[in-house]
């Protein structure tokens, strides 16, 4: 019996890691394929849609998920006690969110899109900063090294890891002041919701598909009042397509990922996760658009495979 209890708890540890691995690589996948979909949605060089709609769907999405999986695995936990001190928290959270996201798009008027692809690679470090500072998780000299290789690999990336044969090469960058200023305070919150909410999700003990349906009810709410804040005279679905809901659908399921992340590992995996992406972006890239590799696609591709190597596999 015993030996069949140990076979039976073999199996399940290897089960576990494999669902988990298998989740890591679909959101990589996600992460990487985001781009190249919004690309494929362009029509005449322009995005149809209003992005406010999308981001609406997509916490909808979130939020009808959590419920359907607290309804399918958690039912026993419906009785448990629930007081406004566990729902409280998941509206800073969210309010951070619809924040960052605002202010992903007033930062194009003050920088070119090249300039903020390179210097969003800084919330890496801040995310870091925050981790290591709030959660009191100290990180090595060796762990902060892997963590500046991926900031490496993602300017490297920006920076032309990827080229049209039919566009010049050179890369000019252009910021204002106001621009740093913000592109300062997006690393900032970016980490900074990032770290909360794994806290949140962390120190509570409560199901993961119940904590998700209180964020994703905030998220709701705040983004359907940006989007009426915001509203133009284009209709709500106004320029969706078939590849319109497959973004939907994948980044739903990437936020319903992340959060499985962050509960039961941490926001440094998820950084990790989002650097590897560059690899599936790179080869959707260069398939579907002809794009071409360059020597700093191998830097960012040699930067990741290090930093992976010094973070999880020195000891």
């Amino acid at each position: 019996m015993v030996i069949f209890g140990n076979a039976a708890g073999s199996a399940n540890r290897v089960l576990r890691r494999g669902l988990w691995g298998l989740m890591l690589v679909l959101s990589v996948a996600i992460y990487g394929s985001h781009a190249p979909l919004l690309t494929l949605c362009k029509v005449d060089g322009m995005i149809p849609f209003s992005s406010t709609s999308v981001v609406v769907l997509v916490e909808l999405t979130k939020l009808v998920f959590s419920l359907l999986f607290l309804l399918t695995w958690n039912r026993e936990q419906l009785g448990v006690a629930v007081s406004w001190h566990h729902v409280a928290p998941f509206a800073l959270s969210a309010l951070l969110y619809a924040a960052n996201n605002n202010l992903v798009v007033h930062m194009q008027l003050f920088m070119d899109p090249s300039t903020y692809q390179v210097l969003s690679n800084l919330k890496i470090v801040s995310t870091a900063l925050l981790y290591s500072l709030f959660l009191r998780q100290r990180l090595s000299m060796r762990k902060w090294l892997a963590l500046f290789l991926l900031v490496a690999a993602g300017v490297s990336y920006s920076c032309g890891g990827l080229q049209d044969p039919g566009s010049p090469s050179k890369m000019q960058l252009h910021i204002t002041l106001v621009g740093l200023l913000l592109i300062s305070v997006y690393c900032l919150i970016s980490g900074l919701s990032a770290v909360y909410t794994e806290a949140i999700l962390k120190t509570q003990a409560l199901p993961l598909s119940l904590q998700n349906l209180f964020l994703y009810f905030f998220g709701v709410l705040l983004n359907l009042i940006g989007y009426f804040w915001s509203s133009t005279e284009g209709g709500f679905l106004e320029g969706f397509s078939s590849w319109v809901l497959v973004i939907v659908i994948s980044q739903a399921l990437n936020g319903l990922i992340m959060s499985v992340v962050m509960k039961h590992s941490s926001n440094i995996t998820r950084l990790f996760v989002i650097s590897c992406s560059i690899l599936v972006n790179a080869l959707l890239s260069v398939t579907l658009f002809n794009l071409q590799l360059t020597l700093l696609f191998f830097i960012a591709v040699s930067c990741i495979g290090l930093a992976v190597h010094l973070y999880y596999g020195v000891t």
